[in-house]
């Protein structure tokens, strides 16, 4: 289109110009030129602008699929309400791998060895059982100041639908030699006597499982029978049975506890049937913020001694502020029953034919606060009066100095103690608690109550750095003490006893200081599977004792290697 302009516009131009040149000219000057007109003109357009198209010559057919279609005939559904979504399932976690079993050693100075393990079997939580072994030994500086114990523990338990069966099997063996030294007269125990105490306990027990049900019936029973002797003829055999029934009726509870021990104690010239039957009905309040039992505890001794007695059997709890203060009480009264297996437990250096007589524990009255102050803070605060009946007490034999007797406070003692207890928890990382109790004793025909410190702290502390390094410590606090040490023999000319009143003209009170006994220990994680320990008792190096004439090691220090699986 605009060739065909431009071309239209040249052509009249130039015929335009052309009819110029043939103008007459004015009358006043005639001129005369002659034009010549070779041909007209024609544009010639270039090759480049010309268009070539040529048409498509094939002719295909385009293929259509056939589709056959299927319509199903459904209601459409109008629901207008929020659908419920669906969670999508968590993927399974992988199985823990259990690593409570375990097995340490460690080796250190004065002799030290420690060996001990736990075995557990299987994973189900409703069956469980396990064994648990240690030994350890150790040698101090004085002549035959050696000791060990060794423990050997086997049980197992099953959940049921309605009730939990326990039982155990336990054997404990404590080694050691009466090392004692007079160090006033230090040649009277050159070679002191070995010393081997032998326990095996057999325990059973099946404990109903709780219920919601507000009228249910509870009920428990154990069994307990044990075999202990020594390396002289010293034996002891107890058989103790206990039972427990309680019936609930909404907020009151109506029960009965009863217990029944059955034991022979017997020596080489001695022989003692020590035998005791306690019922305990009750009636318990258990209501919002009180809970209150009433009863009472009927002992009958029967065998070697006979005698009936009624005691009060009541403890109450209020809450005042929930989680935050609670105030109890107590008022109860006993019959402690005495065997050869409680006397060794706390002093292990014990004489041969030991008196057996039952303690009467004629009233008790407690009454403290416990509670929380927020979260890893509890505390519990109380004070106790007791007056009891012929109480035991140790001293030191007049014919074999390095070993205890045990002898009774004829009469009604008192005892008047504060007991507090603190536990603080900052963090999973640090911990601590720690444990007062301060007693005033008065005897009733003693002059003191022998090897019964007045004053008693404990405390431990753990403090975790991170996930594999541990430090732990403690600290055991305990005032002065008393002994009695015989001027000559205290025996009746006719019988083996001690005289129910003392004289004290034959008698002497030693003092035995008190002491601070400091522990420190770490552990550290290797891996998954080994670890490392060390510990060290007596870190002061105190060379206290706790029982006359025999003095504790000094500072010990152990370590070892731990192996969990």
């Amino acid at each position: 289109m605009k060739l065909t302009v431009y071309s239209t516009l040249f052509i009249f131009l130039a015929g335009f110009s052309s009819l110029k040149a043939q103008d007459v000219q004015p009358p006043e000057k005639v001129v005369s030129s002659e034009i010549d007109v070779i041909r007209p003109y024609k544009p010639i357009l270039a090759e480049a602008v010309k268009l070539r198209r040529s048409p498509d010559l094939d002719n295909l057919k385009t293929y259509k699929a056939k589709f056959s279609y299927s319509l199903t005939d459904r209601k459409l559904a109008l629901n207008t309400d929020i659908q419920k979504l669906q969670a999508q399932q968590m993927a399974d976690e992988k199985e823990a791998i259990l690593v409570n079993n375990y097995v340490k050693g460690g080796l250190g100075n004065l002799g030290t060895i420690l060996a001990e393990g736990y075995i557990g079997m299987g994973k189900d939580e409703a069956l469980q059982t396990g064994v648990f072994f240690k030994h350890f030994g150790q040698s101090g500086k004085l002549n035959k100041q050696n000791e060990n114990t060794q423990q050997l523990s086997v049980f197992g338990r099953s959940i049921g639908d309605k009730a939990t069966l326990n039982g155990r099997l336990n054997y404990e063996r404590h080694g050691l030699f009466f090392y004692g030294v007079d160090e006033l007269n230090p040649v009277l125990n050159t070679d002191p006597e070995q010393q081997a105490l032998s326990f095996i306990e057999l325990e059973g027990e099946v404990v109903n499982r709780f219920t919601n049900d507000e009228n249910a019936l509870s009920y428990a029973a154990k069994a307990n029978l044990y075999f202990f002797n020594d390396k002289f003829d010293a034996k002891e055999q107890v058989f103790t049975l206990s039972t427990y029934l309680n019936k609930r009726i909404r907020d009151f509870n109506v029960g009965l506890a009863a217990n029944t021990e059955i034991g022979t104690t017997k020596d080489f010239s001695t022989k003692v049937s020590n035998n005791l039957l306690r019922l305990n009905p009750y009636l318990k309040l258990q209501a919002n913020d009180v809970n209150i039992i009433a009863g009472i505890n009927f002992v009958q001794e029967f065998g070697a001694f006979s005698s009936t007695r009624f005691f009060p059997a009541i403890t109450a709890d209020f809450t005042l502020i929930p989680d935050f203060l609670q105030l109890f009480g107590e008022i109860k009264g006993d019959v402690n029953r005495s065997s050869l297996k409680n006397f060794t437990d706390e002093n292990p250096f014990l004489n041969s034919n030991i008196n057996i007589q039952n303690s009467v524990e004629k009233l008790s009255i407690s009454a403290g606060i416990k509670g929380t102050g927020g979260p890893g803070f509890g505390y519990k605060a109380r004070f106790y009066s007791k007056k009891i009946s012929d109480m035991p007490l140790f001293v030191n034999s007049f014919t074999t100095f390095n070993k205890f007797d045990v002898i009774y406070d004829f009469g009604n003692a008192k005892i008047f103690g504060l007991e507090g207890e603190l536990s603080v928890q900052v963090s999973d990382n640090l911990k601590w608690t720690g444990k007062v109790n301060i007693d005033d004793y008065s005897p009733s025909s003693e002059q003191e109550s022998y090897f019964k410190p007045q004053l008693r702290v404990n405390s431990n502390l753990l403090y975790a750095i991170n996930q594999k390094l541990t430090f732990n410590a403690n600290v055991a606090i305990q005032d002065d003490s008393k002994a009695k040490v015989f001027l000559v023999n205290p025996f009746n000319m006719a019988s083996s006893t001690y005289p129910q009143v003392p004289d004290f003209t034959t008698e002497n009170v030693v003092t035995i200081k008190g002491f601070v006994d400091l522990g420190m220990g770490a552990d550290y994680k290797i891996n998954s599977k080994f670890g490392a320990f060390v510990k060290i008792n007596n870190l002061l190096n105190t060379n206290y004792s706790k029982y006359l004439y025999y003095r504790v090691n000094g500072l010990n220090a152990f370590g070892g290697i731990s192996y969990s699986f």
